[in-house]
């Protein structure tokens, strides 16, 4: 049971650091329905359609760091216990797309998965940020940038540190991707949110 405690720990503080939500609380404070706007979601991409980029940095933020945060308390709890800072990362991606107090309806998790990404490795993080931005400012759409992350990251999970990392991985980039499967539809469809007309203004709550 010793031997097991330091992975459940992992995955339930990432977990329950995951359940913050920075987009629910700037919601209740401006008295926004997130639920209702934009893409409907919880999350920093919805947050600078329906507020602004300053709302959507501050979001973003938040949940990059709650991932960071869940993987250096595991690594400072348990230092030199193989895979617990990756489970914590995983999991705080878990807890920001299902959130037990929101009936399991949180954000899509790309911001907690990046900082996943970036606790574990932030030379690795620092370049897909710049090809993430590139890709974005490119095609107009975040969905692009997100997707090149969550597929990228698993095949160099497993490169560096092997089968087990990257099956954790596997599992974070599987949720983040199913939970974007509207947005694929709405690529398709033509309908899809882009940056620049989110920048104008048009579907920005007054």
């Amino acid at each position: 049971m010793r031997a097991v405690l330091p992975y459940l720990c992992a995955v339930l503080l990432g977990y329950l650091l995951g359940c913050s939500n920075m987009a629910l609380y700037l919601g209740k404070l401006r008295k926004v329905d997130f639920r209702s706007g934009g893409s409907g979601n919880l999350g920093a991409s919805n947050a600078m359609v329906l507020m602004g980029w300053g709302a959507g940095v501050l979001v973003a933020v938040h949940d990059v760091g709650k991932s960071v945060l869940a993987v250096y308390l595991v690594w400072r709890l348990f230092p030199g216990v193989p895979y617990v800072r990756v489970l914590a990362g995983a999991a705080a991606v878990v807890g920001h797309v299902y959130p037990f107090y929101l009936k399991f309806k949180g954000g899509k998790g790309f911001a907690a998965y990046y900082g996943m990404v970036l606790a574990l490795n932030w030379k690795y993080a620092l370049g897909l940020a710049i090809a993430v931005l590139i890709l974005t400012l490119v095609t107009d759409f975040i969905v692009i940038g997100t997707m090149t992350t969550v597929a990228s990251f698993p095949l160099f999970a497993w490169y560096t540190r092997g089968w087990i990392v990257l099956l954790i991985v596997l599992t974070a980039s599987a949720v983040v991707i199913w939970k974007h499967r509207e947005n694929f539809d709405r690529l398709r469809n033509g309908t899809e949110v882009g940056l620049r007309r989110a920048n104008k203004g048009e579907l920005r709550v007054k």
